[in-house]
């Protein structure tokens, strides 16, 4: 069977993006995704996204790793299939939409950026000089006095399946201070399992580590990854973090077809 897909990129963070509410994508064929995934034999995306019906809110989105695994919550990708589903009018400028970590709300602002409302995060753990944040994805926070010097995918791999993560892993994020406002940040993804040009909940993850750590009182942070600039805004209520919205922009690549042999 052949599949339509479209390729949005979101910060340089790129996906594959199918239109399966006929439910035809086969799922379970993990080894097919990474294939597609590829970027030598296949289209070449940070992770696939099928787009599927929902009972419960405007849309539903499944997300595969590069592995071809099932992943957990991603902020870029849910970014890039919102936009996905506004150029469908799946929905309009606002909608809501189901992920594996339960009900989204997403927006596009007035200059044409994605916003996403992320959940909220109740827990973060000092380990050592790093803390670690589940913002629908697990993420290890490392912070340095330059991110350009760090060989991200050797130390990012090092502790992704190191103590205490091991097998189940967790992202990897370093991040710099510029100022108050900006950060820099580079990330290893695990299920890429390279660094990536930017992470959407990575970003949040950042955005939350540095202002519980003391490097900053502003709740409205500029995250700077190597393929743009993402936004993070909170509400920060004795060590508890609400209304976190994601905002940056979802870009549409290219689409093709290609045939499932």
């Amino acid at each position: 069977m052949d599949f339509k897909f479209e390729k949005f990129q979101g910060a340089g963070n790129d996906f594959i993006i199918i239109d399966d509410r006929k439910e035809n994508f086969p799922d379970q064929d993990h080894s097919l995704i990474k294939k597609y995934c590829d970027r030598h034999f296949g289209i070449g995306a940070d992770g696939l996204i099928l787009v599927r019906d929902s009972v419960i809110s405007d849309f539903q989105m499944l997300y595969f790793n590069a592995d071809g695994q099932p992943g957990s919550l991603c902020g870029n990708g849910s970014r890039c299939v919102f936009a996905f589903a506004n150029k469908h009018q799946i929905v309009s400028n606002e909608g809501t939409f189901e992920t594996s970590d339960g009900i989204h709300k997403g927006s596009i602002t007035n200059d044409n950026l994605i916003c996403i409302e992320m959940g909220d995060v109740l827990k973060i753990q000092k380990r050592g000089s790093a803390i670690f944040v589940d913002t629908g994805s697990p993420h290890h926070l490392e912070f340095v006095d330059q991110v350009s010097a760090i060989d991200v995918k050797k130390k990012g791999a090092a502790i992704r399946y190191g103590a205490p993560y091991f097998d189940s892993g967790s992202n990897v994020n370093f991040i710099e201070k510029v100022n108050e406002k900006e950060f820099n940040i580079r990330t290893y993804e695990r299920g890429v399992e390279d660094e990536t040009l930017s992470c959407g909940t990575g970003a949040v993850a950042a955005a939350i580590g540095v202002h519980f750590s003391g490097q900053t009182s502003l709740n409205k942070i500029n995250i700077n990854a190597l393929g743009g600039c993402l936004q993070v805004s909170f509400i920060s209520d004795l060590g508890l973090y609400k209304n976190i919205q994601l905002i940056g922009p979802a870009t549409y690549v290219f689409s093709g077809k290609f045939i499932n042999k």
